[in-house]
């Protein structure tokens, strides 16, 4: 047999190659994934794809040889996601706790440090009220006198020759109505403040006794 003939043997089975090489080129491309999932009667279905009915169910994915090689959650129900939010919460919680746990056996030494920490805290903002009834006081009294002046004029004065109130008097009334509001929401917010402090070392200190193991006094 001469080369050509040889060549000419050949060429089917080059053909045939290359066409195969194609054929499973193109079937990777267009290869696409095999589900399995079990439906709430424990009947197993397959497909390439997972029918909206079935959404909700877990799903394997499996290769072309039939084996699972991944997992994949279906889609939760609203009881199912609150119940996981729920579950989450109480992790983070716990996290926290420990932490805080740490801290506070790391920070004090003792009951003691704690409470002259927490008296040092409730001091100073024991102060800052001062400070600010002390001010929202002379405010009102500023106010009072403002209030006297405006008096002495209508409506206030029922008198038919009174003038009407200044617009300098109106003015001042109106700011001084808004300090006070201003003032008093802060204290509001000051005496908040203090007893979130309070509440805070009083767990801290509970806590604290609890993880030293020393009986309450």
């Amino acid at each position: 047999m001469n080369g050509w003939s040889y060549r000419l043997l050949l060429l089917p089975a080059l053909v045939l190659a290359l066409l195969s090489g194609v054929s499973e080129a193109q079937s990777g491309k267009d290869k696409t994934k095999l589900y399995r999932w079990v439906d709430k009667d424990g009947q197993v279905h397959y497909g390439d794809s997972v029918p909206p009915e079935y959404a909700e169910h877990d799903r394997d994915i499996l290769n072309k040889q039939g084996v699972p090689v991944a997992r994949e959650q279906g889609l939760i129900t609203a009881e199912e996601a609150a119940e996981l939010a729920a579950a989450e919460k109480a992790a983070r919680d716990e996290q926290k706790r420990k932490l805080r746990d740490r801290v506070l056996l790391q920070t004090y030494q003792s009951v003691r440090e704690l409470e002259v920490l927490r008296d040092n805290r409730l001091e100073l903002v024991d102060a800052q009220l001062t400070i600010q009834e002390q001010s929202l006081a002379n405010l009102r009294a500023q106010r009072a006198q403002i209030q006297k002046q405006a008096s002495r004029y209508a409506p206030v004065n029922q008198d038919p020759k009174a003038l009407p109130v200044p617009d300098e008097i109106t003015h001042d009334l109106e700011r001084s109505a808004n300090d006070i509001a201003t003032q008093e929401a802060n204290l509001i917010k000051r005496r908040e403040e203090r007893e979130n402090i309070r509440l805070t070392f009083e767990a801290d200190i509970k806590r604290y006794k609890e993880l030293r193991a020393i009986a309450p006094r």
